[in-house]
């Protein structure tokens, strides 16, 4: 059975919490990506995600300015961690359960990050 770590994308774009979310944007769209995962302030802090459909939902369809916003008010966190050994079966059932499309893939440290697309896209 393949596992996370056989599909997860190992190049993760990161930010900082204080960040703007025009930065998150301007990082998205230069890196096409649609999540960033959002680097902790220490090593016993946990891990955050912010995804273009946070800043749509919760930015754009307010009215609110991306550049007078900041990444923590709009991101997940702590967020859904997958194992890189953990079955691709139980990753998805975990995202269904959840109600997410992706997250990062540590063990110790940030490994990768696994999608939905990367499901549908790699698991074949």
């Amino acid at each position: 059975m393949l596992k996370a770590r056989d599909i997860m994308t190992s190049r993760v774009v990161t930010i900082q919490a204080l960040a703007s979310v025009a930065d998150a944007l301007d990082l998205m769209r230069k890196n096409k990506v649609h999540e960033l995962v959002v680097e902790r302030s220490g090593s016993d802090d946990a891990y955050g995600i912010v995804t273009d459909e946070d800043i749509v939902y919760n930015v754009m369809a307010e009215g609110e300015d991306p550049a007078a916003v900041q990444v923590y008010e709009v991101m997940m966190k702590p967020c859904v961690v997958i194992n890189p050994d953990l079955g691709i079966e139980y990753v998805a059932k975990l995202f269904a359960n959840v109600g997410i499309r992706c997250a990062p893939v540590i063990q110790e440290k940030l490994l990768g990050i696994i999608s939905v697309s990367d499901i549908l896209h790699k698991s074949g």
